[in-house]
């Protein structure tokens, strides 16, 4: 809702894909994603939490949780004590064991009942808010992101990059980003945007600078 109403974006992607929010004649609107899970679903979530919190010492709900809508996310390594990476596989085993979709983001693990993911939903808003299709244009977009949960973003976009946080995780991914930053986090993305604004005025490959 912040960045959607206060940031320079024509669009936010939350919760891996459930929904996007952005500015429409200065009201904030909202889509959701047909996939996701009804009401219901927060009582499963709640027997997944249970186990989690039971199955994996140190995890603990992420303190942005009450304004969630559709998933569940177990923090890791946002807060003290960071549990590494083992851990975060251990709390996706548990989620997939219900049956939930489970993704390791940079900070959290993140668990929902519902068949989407960050590229669904980006076709979707593409196709009903710009009315493109995504999938003719995305050599015109680059993407960048941060772990496993962008890997479907990753192996769509053909400019997709990951800050260096992505290296840590590059076990567990099976497709990768064509370029990785110097820089972890939000210093990697401006490295990204400094290349990109020095590459702006430059002449086409193949001619002298």
């Amino acid at each position: 809702d912040l960045i959607a109403r206060q940031w320079p974006v024509a669009a936010v992607i939350g919760e891996n894909g459930a929904l996007a929010f952005w500015q429409r004649e200065r009201k904030l609107a909202r889509l959701l994603h047909p996939a996701v899970a009804d009401p219901a679903v927060h009582h499963r979530l709640q027997v997944v939490r249970e186990a989690v919190l039971a199955e994996v010492p140190g995890s603990r709900v992420a303190s942005d949780q009450p304004y969630r809508l559709f998933d569940l996310a177990i923090d890791f390594r946002e807060e003290p004590p960071d549990l590494g990476l083992e851990a975060a596989l251990q709390i996706r085993a548990v989620f997939s064991r219900f049956g939930a979709q489970a993704k390791i983001s940079d900070i959290h693990v993140n668990g929902w009942f519902g068949d989407y993911d960050k590229l669904s939903m980006v076709r979707l808003f593409a196709e009903r808010v710009w009315g493109e299709v995504l999938d003719a244009e995305r050599e015109r977009y680059l993407f960048c992101g941060d772990s496993p949960n962008d890997e479907p973003m990753f192996a769509f976009f053909p400019h997709a990059v990951g800050v260096a946080n992505v290296r840590e995780f590059v076990a567990q991914l099976a497709h990768l980003p064509r370029y990785v930053t110097e820089q972890s986090g939000g210093a990697g993305f401006a490295e990204l945007v400094d290349v990109l604004l020095r590459r702006r005025g430059s002449p086409p490959t193949g001619q002298k600078a």
